[in-house]
């Protein structure tokens, strides 16, 4: 059997028993400390603060050669929120000379009667779209020139590597 598997879980057992013995004991209750906080850990956190950054929880894969400012193997990512209310430049504030990638860009808008997601691709005219660009200082949303849906209010979540 491999020791390096790719689709590794979290599990934490749901019973334990405890020695009686005081050093025993506490040899047990260490592990079990550890065996929480490792699944506890491992898991993705579900904070999706607006307009700052938050840690998701995600390891990805080792971190890009000549980033060596940590020893961890695996890279986490960050998440930041931004509220819209319609098209155009959002400022994002990411220095993304800092950011080996981006790992997610995804969001929704209302018109106020219907959800869509940004980017929003009309599947019966091209020209209806709205896409969803990054740029060095902007999230730039533009809507297509036939007659997309009108973005009254919705958000967009950008996760990227954090380089630490």
């Amino acid at each position: 059997m491999s020791a390096n598997i790719t689709n590794q879980v979290s599990f934490l057992r749901t019973s334990r028993s405890f020695p009686q013995d005081p050093q025993a004991l506490s040899v047990e209750l260490d592990r079990a400390y550890l065996d929480i906080a490792q699944s506890v850990n491992s898991r993705i956190i579900g904070l999706f603060p607006a307009n700052r950054s938050s840690t998701t929880g995600e390891s990805w894969f080792v971190r890009p050669p000549g980033n060596q400012q940590n020893n961890s193997p695996r890279q986490q990512t960050s998440r930041q929120v931004y509220l819209v209310t319609g098209t155009g430049n959002i400022a994002h504030g990411l220095n993304l000379s800092q950011i080996p990638g981006f790992t997610r860009i995804y969001g929704t808008f209302t018109n106020g009667t219907n959800w869509y997601s940004l980017p929003y691709v009309d599947s019966a005219d091209a020209n209806n779209q709205i896409s969803l660009v990054i740029t060095p200082t902007n999230i730039v949303i533009t809507a297509g020139s036939g007659t997309p849906p009108a973005i009254i209010s919705g958000f967009v979540v950008l996760e990227f590597l954090a380089n630490f």
